[in-house]
């Protein structure tokens, strides 16, 4: 059983090739990290726990929404009050 710990599989990864990996199904949901680096990827913690760093000690900035898969598409469940999301799939 899932959902009990953090970064728990499976990751969902930001890049890909359509078609394939993990099929997304109804009532599912996910936390999207996105971490977005001025310089390079690379990135170093220790043990693994915050907070995260990048190796060349470039600018960083990282944000998080927590996902539900729905029978019309993605609903954010953590939009704050007023924010629209970017993306309407699920309106209900």
């Amino acid at each position: 059983m899932g959902g009990r710990e953090m970064h728990e599989d499976p990751q969902i990864l930001h890049y890909g090739r359509r078609g394939t990996g993990l099929e997304l199904r109804e009532g599912m949901v996910f936390t999207i990290e996105p971490m977005l680096n001025q310089g390079r990827s690379a990135i170093l913690s220790r043990d693994g726990e915050w907070p995260v760093y990048t190796r060349d000690g470039s600018l960083s900035a990282q944000f998080e929404h927590t996902v539900a898969v729905t029978r019309k598409g993605v609903r954010v469940l953590t939009l704050r009050p007023g924010e629209v999301p970017l993306c309407l799939l699920d309106e209900a």
